[in-house]
């Protein structure tokens, strides 16, 4: 609306302007030719005074004069021409005037319009501006593979979604890796207005195996040639972005560009900012055939429809057949291509201005780019030092990109007001369940927290294997938060085998692990722990929740169900793998017990057998777990008889009993209504009790609690009435849960909970 009113302002100023402007002039002009109230003549023709001086005077007077006519003629015919060009788009405008929305982006067709946009900055003029639908849908296509790439998705994401003001449509050319993180992440985000297809990236791989590649993003950085094949046959136009750019504008503006191409173009990339085409980097260095400085392909437009008319498979296969002949292999992957085939046919591309894709490698022409901050409109991190690049902006550019690296997520769940969205059924049921609640019950937030959704990002590090082929495998199951980071490297110490860890985090404590975890050889060393961050949002630690997404992505038949403030033997690995086969686990439910031990030292010389054990245990080193605050926890265990006992042994529930368990995979899950401190535990061993697993102890197994500062939960409950009313009120639903599930076997636990 405050475009177009600016566009009617400047139609009825150029109009005043080109009526007045004449009369004006001509009055001026009148004016100066009278001198001391005579008359001065503009012809030379005509009679003049016979004093040189006079004469001289008077010949000045002309010339000044006859120069203000044509700048002033010139002015006048500047003025109608934009005027005749502002009477052509008003009536777009005021279509437009309910449904549009504008860029502020102003494209090039060549070399020469370009230069000129770049010592323009990205200003335009009203009348110039194309046009986007408001609730016009922006389709987007990204190639992604592999877990780092599906880090740096998340913040290309995120960038684009802070500036959005338009329904996007994600196109994702992702093998099964990228598939199931991002899968995960998007269906968890539950970002309005927002959809996502993904396309197997693994079974296009025979479209370009057959071209050679030095670049290190491999056979994934040819894929982008065959969008026009891997793409719905019904989308006509696409953005192609690859996964290290970063939006600093609404991506709206680069779909409206769109609408400058003309005739056969059918591409639009922004030139090469560095030397790589022009062959002068070293002796003897020799690029595929470019246009001038060459195309990056950070950022494409492209006209898929005309595309797939023009038999773009069939062009740039010969392209790449013929120059492979003499090239032997591509440096620059699809890049590469796309310019061999723009040098063979230059018609194929319009020119973007150079902010729609900042290359920030080493060595480029970028800074020719900016003069401000709001000419800035795609950063590309194209250099394989990424954020370490040389650029004398670079801190600046640096910290814009962390900005989005570490913004919430969850802050980017907006509505887009007036634009309907696709009926979502997970986001309806939520919806349902969150109105059934009372608002004005005390535990209210307690309830709330069981259907909340909190983004997940699976296996946010590299992850890498393959369960032992006798299938008696086993993973370790916690979860943590920040203030437990400093366990992981110890129980890696402990733990050969896999383990699957549910971190709850923020984005920038996400940051911060990964920075930690970089730095560390032992856990960088290790490719067998996956790390699923879910990240925080509400006011409670939604312990079971990371328990449960923890235990769904283990690949083992069997699972150690442990806490992160625990350190496992030294061999417990294999000896858990051993008594898998002795109990029968496969063909059984049983649950096999670890039994837990603490010490209240944080320095402690960890025993190395059993028997070191029960001599610290004797000696007051070390004691059974929470002995001396929570006895009823672990006394079913029956530690007097672990001290003797040389073969497994069953013991019975008990209430409030929590061991420390393994189980097959196909265990049940923890109750998600348990958060925070109390009961999240006892709870599960319940529902095990229920569902009829027996309870083995094992004789020479054992875990260590190491001491640490009591959690923020804990603290709650006990400075807390409400909070220990809520959970007493849900230990009861609970009950009632179990009674109409299990029947008449449920109500031991009734039995057992009023006698405790």
């Amino acid at each position: 609306m405050l475009g177009i009113c600016r566009g009617r302002r400047k139609f009825l100023a150029a109009s005043l302007t080109v009526l007045c402007i004449p009369a004006i002039t001509w009055l001026y002009l009148f004016a100066g030719s009278f001198e001391d109230g005579k008359p001065v003549s503009l012809s030379p023709l005509e009679s003049q005074p016979h004093s040189p001086r006079y004469a001289a005077a008077g010949q000045r007077e002309r010339e000044s004069l006859e120069v203000r006519v044509r700048e002033v003629e010139e002015e006048n015919r500047a003025l109608r021409r934009q005027l005749s060009l502002a009477q052509g788009r008003a009536p777009a405008h005021r279509r437009g005037n309910h449904n549009k929305t504008y860029s502020m982006e102003e494209g090039t067709g060549d070399s020469e319009n370009l230069r000129a946009g770049i010592v323009a900055g990205n200003s335009s003029e009203c009348g110039q501006q194309p046009v986007v639908e408001k609730c016009e849908t922006i389709h987007v296509a990204i190639v992604c593979a592999g877990y780092n790439a599906s880090r740096d998705v998340v913040t290309l994401v995120k960038s684009v979604l802070f500036h959005r003001r338009n329904p996007l449509h994600f196109h994702l050319i992702a093998d099964s890796i990228a598939e199931q993180i991002l899968a995960t992440l998007f269906q968890t985000w539950m970002v309005p207005a927002v959809r996502v297809d993904f396309y197997n990236a693994d079974e296009l791989k025979s479209e370009v195996s057959w071209i050679p590649n030095k670049h290190y993003s491999g056979i994934y950085g040819l894929m982008k040639l065959v969008l026009t094949k891997t793409l719905p046959a019904n989308l006509e136009r696409v953005i192609v972005l690859d996964t290290d750019i970063t939006f600093a504008t609404d991506i709206a503006e680069l779909w409206a560009v769109f609408h400058k191409f003309k005739g056969q173009q059918v591409l639009g990339l922004v030139e090469n900012q560095s030397d790589w085409y022009l062959g002068n980097l070293w002796k003897n260095h020799r690029p595929w055939p470019a246009l001038g400085r060459g195309y990056n392909t950070g950022v494409i437009l492209l006209l898929l429809d005309k595309l797939r008319k023009m038999k773009w498979e069939q062009m740039w296969r010969l392209t790449a057949e013929r120059e492979l002949m003499g090239m032997l292999s591509t440096s620059l992957a699809d890049q590469d291509i796309f310019n061999a085939v723009i040098k063979q046919n230059p018609f194929l591309v319009y020119q973007l201005p150079c902010f729609w894709n900042v290359q920030l490698s080493d060595h480029t022409r970028s800074e020719q780019c900016y003069r401000d901050v709001s000419d800035l409109k795609v950063i590309h991190w194209n250099s394989p030092k990424k954020l370490r690049v040389k650029n004398k902006h670079v801190e600046f550019f640096r910290n814009l990109y962390l900005t989005f690296l570490e913004y919430d997520g969850n802050l980017l769940r907006r509505e887009l007001f007036g634009c309907p969205s696709e009926a979502d059924v997970n986001s309806e049921n939520l919806q349902k369940q969150l109105s059934e609640l009372d608002e004005d019950d005390l535990c209210y937030e307690f309830r709330r927290e069981r259907f909340t959704v909190h983004r997940t990002h699976l296996y946010f590090l590299h992850y890498e294997y393959e369960p032992a082929s006798d299938n008696t495998d086993v993973t370790l199951v916690a979860q943590l938060s920040m203030d437990r980071l400093q366990m992981l490297e110890a129980i890696c110490k402990h733990w050969e085998g896999p383990i699957s860890l549910a971190l709850y985090l923020s984005d920038a404590e996400a940051q911060q692990f990964l920075r930690y975890a970089q730095g560390s050889e032992v856990l960088m060393s290790r490719h067998n722990v996956a790390y699923h961050i879910v990240y925080k949002e509400g006011q409670f630690y939604p312990v079971n929740l990371l328990r449960n997404v923890a235990m769904k992505h283990v690949g083992t038949p069997y699972m150690f169900l442990s806490d992160i403030d625990f350190l496992p033997m030294y061999g417990l690995y294999e000896y858990l793998r051993k008594s898998v086969i002795q109990l029968d686990l496969a063909s059984t439910k049983k649950a096999m017990i670890v039994p837990a031990f603490e010490t209240l030292r944080y320095r402690l010389s960890f025993p190395k057998s059993k028997a070191e054990l029960l001599s610290m245990l004797d000696m007051g080193t070390l004691f059974t777990f929470r002995y001396h605050v929570w006895t009823k926890g672990h006394a079913p265990t029956n530690f007097a008889k672990w001290r003797t006992a040389t073969t497994p042994y069953r013991v019975e529930w008990e209430a409030d009993f929590e061991p420390y368990v393994v189980v097959r995979r196909d265990c049940p899950e923890y109750d998600r209504r348990f958060v925070g401190f109390g009961w999240n535990k006892v709870a599960h061993i319940m529902e095990l009790d229920a569902q009829e697993y027996e309870f083995i102890v094992l004789p020479n197994a054992y875990m260590i609690h190491m001491p640490h500062a009591p959690s923020f939960d804990i603290t709650k409950f006990r400075s807390n009435k409400q909070y220990r009313i809520c959970l007493k009120t849900l230990k009861e639903e609970f009950q009632q849960d179990m009674s109409r599930r299990y029947g008449f076997a449920a109500l031991k636990y009734l039995t057992a909970e009023n006698n405790s």
